[in-house]
């Protein structure tokens, strides 16, 4: 018989423990358009690396126009440090001019008054946007229940046992998620999993020994790569 876990314990137990290992602020409120680039900014990284590089963006440009007509390389210098700079760079540009040609601003406040799912609607007809993008925005912005999924989010969840290790559709990992995670805690879950994604659910040698949810994790109590780390982490007694 396969392992199973219980999903609303492993929830409970990643809220708890690591509020008390990385206590999280709330998030600035933003604008929809600067929602939008900070979700290409975000996507793939941590918080706190994702606000450095946003705030660097815009303290280096006069505003989203120059970000507009300048240069991907250009761009990509204030975003240093984050993997892909330079696809994001050209994401962002490519977004900024997206909008400009169709609304001539970078005014999308407009988009409150339309409703979740057609606000939602036009934000993914934007090329340089994707699901991604568009649940972020929805999460953050325009008050929906929404759970963003880069490929860090949707390794974690996996491996925790959240979702089916094998399911490949993002809408249906998706709606999984959001029917086991509160709105109210939406964004919560989505810093704590970027967070446990970057400090000991890594994409090729798992930090398993030293993760506090080892004890809930499907891999964590499955997998012999586990078995096998969390002797060798255990501190050395005195």
């Amino acid at each position: 018989m396969p392992a199973t876990i219980n999903k609303q314990r492993l929830l409970t137990a990643l809220f708890s423990t690591f509020k008390k290992h990385y206590p999280v602020a709330d998030p600035p409120e933003r604008p929809v358009l600067e929602q939008m680039l900070y979700a290409v900014v975000r996507e793939g990284s941590t918080r706190q690396d994702a606000d450095r590089a946003f705030d660097r963006l815009k303290k280096q440009f006069f505003d989203w126009n120059e970000v507009r007509v300048s240069s991907a390389h250009e761009v990509a210098e204030a975003l240093e440090g984050l993997p892909d700079a330079a696809a994001r760079a050209e994401r962002i540009i490519s977004l900024l001019q997206e909008v400009f040609e169709s609304t001539f601003s970078f005014d999308l406040e407009s988009f409150h008054k339309k409703g979740l799912k057609q606000a939602a609607k036009q934000i993914g007809r934007y090329q340089a946007a994707n699901d991604f993008t568009v649940a972020w925005v929805t999460q953050q912005t325009l008050g929906g229940h929404a759970i963003p999924l880069d490929a860090q989010t949707l390794r974690t969840v996996r491996r925790l046992g959240l979702v089916d290790s094998d399911a490949v559709d993002s809408d249906a990992v998706r709606a999984s998620l959001e029917h086991q995670v509160p709105k109210a805690k939406g964004p919560l879950f989505g810093e704590l999993i970027s967070l446990l994604a970057r400090d000991y659910c890594w994409e090729d040698e798992p930090n398993c020994g030293q993760c506090p949810l080892r004890g809930e994790c499907l891999t964590g109590a499955t997998d012999e790569r586990c078995q096998q780390a969390a002797p060798a982490r255990k501190p050395k007694p005195r």
